[in-house]
């Protein structure tokens, strides 16, 4: 498998769920990459496992300064200028309007909205100057669409959405591709942590597929829009959701009756 074959990608939160399927499916197709994140032991055992295309770097994507040093270490661990990055870092918090914690506020903000910007920031000179480069944003259903309790969390979602759209025109004349993707209920350790298994089973009878899905269904996009085969696609918005952006907010799910399946 050769699809990502020359490709050095930097890949945030790469440890676990969505992150880490990315790091295996990039690995897989031929890319050296580099397992970006704070939680250090996971990722240096994923790297580990990956074998001699993987590499573990500690990265907190809300400082400027710490990606400069992670983007100066893929150079050497990758043997060259990193041309693929995946922003897939974010954290998620519920919280209404009115209730909602500043403190809660300020780190999806840092995270999910400084944190992408940041990593186009670090990479940019680079890939221009190379002329090439894929940066795939993560974005959400969220910021494709509102939902009660995620104000804050949509806004961030919403904010990469835009970004990815600007810094799409900007690198465009430079080769550079920006494309955002938008998962929907994916059964993930962040994903668990805001309801466990109940919330899981809620989901499914909202999708049309009926199933939440699985950081397996989202990584083989990431492969198509890391290689050569989107050479044309750019300013792109992916939704992955199972269904569920086809619909509008009444749509309401199986309520326990499937169709005969």
């Amino acid at each position: 498998m050769s699809r990502l074959a020359g490709k050095r990608a930097i890949i945030t939160g790469g440890a676990q769920g969505q992150g880490a399927a990315i790091a295996r499916h990039f690995v897989r197709e031929g890319a050296k990459v580099i397992i970006a994140d704070v939680a250090d032991d996971a990722g240096k055992l994923l790297a580990d496992e990956l074998g001699d295309a993987a590499f573990f770097s500690h990265l907190d994507v809300a400082d400027p300064a710490s990606w400069a040093e992670v983007v100066k270490d893929a150079e050497v661990s990758l043997g060259g200028t990193v041309n693929v990055l995946v922003n897939n870092a974010g954290v998620l918090r519920f919280g209404e309007i009115d209730t909602m914690l500043e403190s809660d506020l300020d780190l999806l903000i840092n995270v999910n909205m400084k944190g992408t910007f940041f990593g186009m920031a670090a990479v940019a000179p680079a890939m221009k100057a190379n002329r090439q480069g894929s940066i795939i944003n993560c974005s959400s259903v969220e910021g494709l669409a509102g939902m009660s309790s995620l104000t804050g969390y949509a806004g961030t979602k919403f904010a990469i959405r835009g970004m990815t759209k600007s810094a799409a025109i900007e690198l465009g004349a430079h080769n550079v591709r920006v494309n955002s993707v938008h998962p929907g209920m994916i059964d993930t350790p962040m994903t668990q942590a805001q309801g466990g298994e109940a919330a899981m089973q809620w989901g499914s009878t909202r999708i049309p597929l009926e199933r939440v899905g699985t950081p397996e269904d989202i990584a083989p996009l990431y492969v198509y829009l890391a290689s050569d085969e989107s050479g044309y696609t750019t300013g792109g918005e992916f939704a992955v959701d199972g269904g569920v952006t086809a619909s509008h907010t009444f749509y309401p799910g199986n309520s326990g009756k499937n169709s005969g399946r």
